[in-house]
């Protein structure tokens, strides 16, 4: 949509909220998908991160609703790693937070604890919602480090690395 079009939609919108009417454009929503292109290259920026600080490691990229972009599996990373780093790309996306945050905030004891029994999260770090505009547009997730923190380092920059891409 054009600036033009999307101001005439904004100018009719509130000119309908005031007579009670709904827009039809009430009713849809719009919002940035990553292409598969920047996907991997995400995925290849976090990789290549990791591989460089000595870490073999599984990265998945997640779209905007926590389904599967890209995966993608070092070497020498463990069997679990792919499903692991989907699982907190998925979490990052779902609960709008890094999951290294998340794994504090949903230790055993914590008024938040009960979240980490949700099939298919996966509540330590390395997890990080990727925005561009101030929207999360996906998210990634990494899985091999010796740690949530490295994890999420290696996860970080690949999001760095990518990051004029990311800006609208």
């Amino acid at each position: 949509m054009t600036k033009t079009t999307l101001l005439a939609t904004a100018i009719m919108a509130v000119a309908m909220a005031g007579s009670g009417v709904r827009a039809a454009t009430d009713d849809f929503t719009t919002f940035r998908v990553m292409t598969p292109e920047l996907a991997l290259d995400l995925a290849l920026a976090a990789l290549k991160d990791c591989r460089a600080r000595g870490y073999q490691v599984a990265v998945a990229v997640t779209d905007r609703f926590g389904l599967v972009q890209v995966v993608l599996r070092d070497r020498l990373a463990g069997q679990h790693t792919p499903d692991t780093a989907v699982g907190k790309a998925r979490t990052a996306v779902s609960f709008r937070s890094d999951t290294l945050t998340l794994a504090e905030v949903t230790e055993a004891g914590q008024l938040n604890s009960g979240i980490r029994h949700l099939p298919g999260f996966v509540f330590l770090g390395g997890g990080v919602p990727v925005e561009a505009g101030g929207t999360i547009v996906g998210g990634i997730g990494i899985s091999g480090a010796p740690g949530g923190a490295e994890d999420d380092a290696c996860a970080k920059a690949g999001i760095k690395a990518v990051e004029d891409r990311l800006l609208m």
